[in-house]
């Protein structure tokens, strides 16, 4: 059959996002279909001569609202900065790459406010309900990234990852979703959650797109996958607290996946990881990513804090008790861990955890403020070690009830290795879905 052609494929994306039934109101909170069909058809035009501007040419693509598009205001998922905000001067870097690899922009996906969060509820624009259960949330902060995907509005989706905001949705959405090491995609344009964590990476529904739309961000010339098979692989599971608690759906799900590694010839390890805990230690002072939030927000909290979401405004808040002085603290103890776990992961092809040690909360539960903040926290406990230790990391879709994901993990700079790996544990877990 004849792959149908990029206008095709938009108008059909361009269909579910307009569907009064579905949750496209809720997952775009701009639309570019204007733009998009011109983009499209000038795709359609270099494909009937022969020509392509690279791996992502004629590629449906959304992006987070926290990316400046020249001549919009960048809202972030807030109702302060779509009131206040500036019309950004220029494209955000990595929407200028995705645009000048012949990417079509489809539309901008709603988001948790700031990106502060691992739910994805907004209270001013709505929260978009996940695409395998809409009484659930689709995880965040990247909530309609996961949810453009999942739903078909668009093919890949682009998010940031600071503490896991896109491998927690990928993980709650039944989707592919990585997060590269921090320094290969320039953040300019984006607007910050934390200067020291934040990272961009894509949402898809398979490691093959997530890679094409990184090595565009990226600035590489992207190379296929080359085969790599699961037997040999040195995994390592984490002991510890991520795998605490797993829920009912997660923790079954985690065991078969082990089980199907080694029946494929995988060389699995249970490693200790004291590392953890020192982390740990170094979070009790507040986090780096709350106070750096409070630099970036004080003067907006000091003029409309009543405006901003409560579950937000309080982590803010937070971020602002910090003394000086133990957040350096911080990073200088931070540095010195991320040393550490690279020398511990050197006989490691990946380490692997579950994403998240539960499935999506429902959208009633997290109605309670107190609820609320310990899913919040639920979620994001696997995927912050990834970015406090400065790694790159990978979420897989687990065959479950509801959607569970797998999380690899792999050395700072290893983004390639790791993503063939995730490659072969995507095959493997296809066969096994038969």
């Amino acid at each position: 059959m004849k792959p149908s052609s990029c206008r095709d494929r938009l108008e059909q994306a361009l269909t579910r996002i307009a569907d009064p039934e579905g949750e496209g109101a809720r997952a775009c909170l701009t639309v570019y279909a204007g733009t998009a069909r011109a983009a499209a058809d000038a795709a359609d035009a270099r494909a009937k001569h022969g020509v392509s501007l690279g791996p992502l040419d004629g590629a449906i693509v959304s992006i987070k609202d926290l990316f400046d598009v020249a001549g919009e205001p960048t809202r972030a998922g807030s109702k302060v900065l779509a009131d206040e905000a500036a019309p950004a001067a220029a494209d955000a870097v990595i929407v200028r790459r995705l645009r000048a690899g012949g990417a079509v922009i489809v539309a901008k996906t709603n988001m948790t406010e700031f990106a502060l969060g691992a739910i994805g509820a907004n209270p001013h624009f709505g929260t978009p309900a996940n695409p395998r259960d809409r009484a659930r949330v689709p995880g965040g902060s990247s909530a309609g990234a996961g949810v453009t995907v999942g739903d078909g509005m668009c093919e890949i989706a682009i998010g940031s990852d600071t503490g896991g905001s896109v491998r927690i949705p990928a993980a709650l959405c039944g989707i592919v979703g990585f997060k590269p090491s921090r320094q290969r995609i320039p953040t300019a344009g984006a607007f910050p959650l934390s200067t020291t964590l934040d990272s961009i990476g894509p949402l898809a529904r398979s490691v093959s797109d997530c890679a094409r739309a990184d090595a565009v961000m990226a600035g590489e010339d992207f190379v296929r996958l080359e085969p790599v098979t699961v037997a040999g692989l040195r995994f390592g599971i984490t002991q510890g607290f991520p795998l605490d608690n797993l829920d009912e759906t997660v923790g079954p799900a985690f065991d078969a996946a082990i089980g199907r590694l080694e029946q494929a010839g995988a060389r699995l390890t249970r490693e200790p990881m004291p590392l953890f805990d020192e982390m740990r230690a170094v979070n009790a002072y507040g986090g780096i990513v709350q106070p750096e939030a409070c630099a970036i927000h004080k003067d907006r909290m000091a003029r409309r804090a009543v405006d901003i979401d409560p579950n937000i405004r309080m982590r803010i808040e937070r971020g602002c008790a910090v003394s000086a002085a133990d957040y350096i603290g911080m990073l200088y103890a931070r540095e010195a861990l991320v040393r550490a776990m690279n020398r511990q992961l050197a006989t490691l092809d990946a380490l692997i955890m579950p994403t998240s040690g539960i499935v999506a909360p429902t959208i009633a539960e997290v109605a309670n403020p107190e609820i609320f903040a310990s899913r919040n926290a639920m979620l994001l406990r696997n995927t912050s070690v990834g970015n406090f230790f400065d790694l790159c990391g990978v979420s897989l879709p687990l065959p479950a009830p509801l959607p569970v994901g797998l999380m690899l993990m792999g050395r700072n700079g290893q983004d390639r290795a790791l993503l063939r790996i995730a490659a072969a544990v995507e095959e493997m877990l296809a066969a096994e879905r038969g």
